[in-house]
């Protein structure tokens, strides 16, 4: 079978005895270096892929068929949970393991939620890195203790965890408007990013006043930056 029919059958796992592919999506080419060098050395793994953002990323999972997706949150053009959401629906297959600088108390349970196994930050060593990505491919999740324990409280507790933040209230599609607006995107520039008209940008910029008790757009605007600054 070809690569782009095993992936269009979505994604099949390598045969037993071989090395399992891995496609790297991320916007910066040095991280993807970096990721490609680290994993040159893992016997049973690798790297049948790179790719800069979602386009990119869709083509190679038809050309290459990967067992694994190595996916930052934080693309051009495109929302990583998005992404994540719309891999899990076409590919049920394909493991996402989440690499992203942004905070992961806050983005690694919505990124579960969305559909991948797993996330680790990117101020993480090398071998935590790794250690990630052979705890996924062996079919186990991989979060921080710190992230599991919420996790489990979530769970033990019968529905989601109290949020620890005020952005924990946010939706997923909240976030990425508030994210877009702390990058300092007008509503048009925002609108035409997400694919959505000005009127449903406007719509997210009124809740996202509303429950972050915030009174104007100036105020939105600053939390919305030192809320970014926070998160690198």
């Amino acid at each position: 079978m070809c690569p782009a029919r095993r992936a269009l059958t979505a994604a099949n796992p390598s045969a037993p005895g071989t090395p399992s592919r891995v496609l790297i999506v991320d916007d910066h080419p040095l991280v993807r270096r970096g990721l490609v060098e680290l994993l040159r050395d893992e016997p049973h793994v690798t790297v049948c892929g790179e790719a800069a953002d979602a386009p990119a990323a869709w083509r190679a999972i038809e050309q290459t068929a990967p067992d694994l997706m190595v996916l930052d949150l934080s693309l051009r053009e495109s929302d990583g949970l998005e992404v994540i959401k719309s891999v899990r629906a076409r590919y049920p297959r394909l493991l996402i393991l989440v690499v992203s600088m942004h905070n992961e108390k806050l983005y690694a349970p919505r990124a579960l939620r969305a559909g991948a196994q797993g996330y680790v930050q990117k101020q993480e060593s090398p071998e935590t890195v790794v250690e990630a990505i052979r705890a996924v491919l062996a079919g186990r999740a991989y979060v921080s203790p710190a992230v599991a324990e919420r996790l489990a409280h979530s769970i033990v507790g019968g529905g989601e965890p109290e949020p620890r933040t005020s952005l924990d209230v946010l939706s997923d599609r909240e976030l990425q408007v508030l994210s877009l607006i702390g990058e300092g995107l007008t509503t048009q520039q925002i609108a035409r990013q997400l694919h959505l008209s000005p009127k449903t940008v406007q719509s997210h910029r009124e809740r996202l006043k509303l429950k972050l008790h915030l009174d104007s757009t100036a105020e939105l605007v600053r939390y919305a930056v030192e809320s970014r600054l926070r998160d690198l």
